[in-house]
């Protein structure tokens, strides 16, 4: 079992995403593929929009989309969470597998294709490319692929200051002279900055359609959030909404999903 497995047998990411912060990102995540859905529908029925969720944990965007009428596929790594999914008796069409190798989908498959899981650990550039390549392999020409990153500012400011872990970081060396974290960050978790994505699309031959701050400020005030009434953080969850593509909130997000239209 690779230390992966190891803790996503013990991490809960449907808990996490139940949280309020993890609400403010789920909330987010499924607006905007609504979004990309619904310009990708043209007059189909929705059981012939095809979506492949790779990386899909638990099923928790999957199963959704499948129970809306899409045809969905998911792709995941994890056993453990692999039979999760499956046990929620969904119509979701799941398979073990990773996001470097998708060799049992065919070009162009897919309408739209979800990137959300594999980017937080692939640590190479190379790795990335690999997935980010594999993705449009199996999009159709004028699809969308949706990709999630974890934002470096956001590590830094928690666990380096607020957390008081700088000095040990810089000594680790954890964080390199711009205080881009390394690959000793962490062994589990790959941290970029908007630069970084940039130079990956390029390389990839993909094209940026849109970008979104998932969570925004959310990570960072979990407390306050969560003393919020229901009817606030409704009203937070709309302030999220008409502010997380300002690119001046963009880089200290604690996730980004970089929206990508495969030409």
């Amino acid at each position: 079992m690779t230390e992966l497995e190891e803790y996503y047998n013990k991490f809960n990411e449907e808990k996490r995403l139940d949280s309020r912060h993890g609400r403010v990102e789920y909330v987010t995540s499924m607006h905007y593929i609504h979004d990309c859905l619904d310009e990708l529908a043209e007059g189909r029925s929705r059981e012939e929009i095809r979506i492949l969720d790779i990386g899909a944990g638990t099923g928790r965007y999957s199963v959704p989309l499948a129970q809306e009428g899409y045809d969905v596929s998911a792709v995941e790594l994890v056993k453990h969470n692999l039979g999760r999914l499956k046990k929620k008796g969904s119509n979701v069409k799941a398979y073990q597998g990773n996001a470097l190798n998708l060799k049992r989908f065919d070009d162009s498959g897919f309408d739209l294709t979800l990137l959300f899981g594999p980017m937080y650990h692939l640590h190479s550039r190379e790795d990335k490319l690999t997935a980010l390549r594999e993705a449009k392999r199996v999009t159709k020409k004028g699809g969308r692929i949706l990709v999630a990153y974890i934002m470096n500012e956001f590590s830094v400011i928690t666990y380096a200051f607020k957390e008081r872990h700088i000095l040990e970081s810089l000594r680790e060396g954890m964080l390199d002279e711009s205080y881009h974290c390394t690959e000793k960050a962490n062994p589990l978790y790959s941290m970029v900055r908007l630069e970084d994505i940039e130079s990956l699309n390029a390389e990839a031959g993909l094209h940026r359609y849109r970008i979104v701050a998932a969570d925004g400020a959310a990570n960072y005030m979990r407390p306050f959030l969560n003393a919020l009434t229901e009817e606030e953080f409704e009203e937070f969850i709309r302030y999220h909404l008409a502010t997380c593509e300002r690119m001046d909130l963009m880089g200290a997000s604690g996730h980004t999903v970089d929206i990508l239209m495969n030409e």
